[in-house]
């Protein structure tokens, strides 16, 4: 239950961060939106993370180095969310969002990729999927 609860706090935050990153982008531009985010976020994050000692230094040498790359992929994401915002609106791209996610996840669990195991994927699975990028052509039908 409690991860159910931090999916739905997380997927709230991604649509309040990209409605903020798009007025800051009518502002300062595209990519200063992204850096600005991304430096809040690190400030933020480095706060959290000196008042809950949470792990320990020694253990990033653990971490793969492809992996320490995912943050890079934050700039990529602020930076097509504002955009897709400007020029379809939050509903829209939000949903367009969910459904990429839904997709990449598949392929990731299909074929265990980043060392995850794999899991098998069911006619329920291929469904929702399949009502879910329905919607969002039903949604964009002008």
């Amino acid at each position: 239950m409690r991860g159910i609860l931090f999916a739905i706090l997380g997927g709230a935050f991604i649509t309040f961060q990209g409605v903020a990153n798009a007025r800051i982008s009518q502002d300062l531009g595209t990519w200063q939106a992204a850096a600005l985010t991304q430096c809040t976020g690190f400030v933020v994050a480095l706060l959290v993370l000196l008042a809950f000692k949470d792990g320990h230094p020694r253990q990033f040498k653990r971490v793969k180095p492809l992996y320490l790359a995912g943050g890079s992929f934050a700039a990529i994401v602020i930076f097509s969310n504002v955009k897709a915002i400007e020029l379809v609106g939050v509903t829209f791209s939000t949903s367009s969002v969910l459904i990429a996610q839904l997709l990449v996840t598949f392929l990731i669990d299909s074929f265990g990729w980043f060392g995850l195991a794999k899991q098998q994927m069911k006619l329920p699975q291929f469904i929702g999927i399949g009502m879910m990028i329905a919607g969002v052509v039903v949604m964009g039908w002008r």
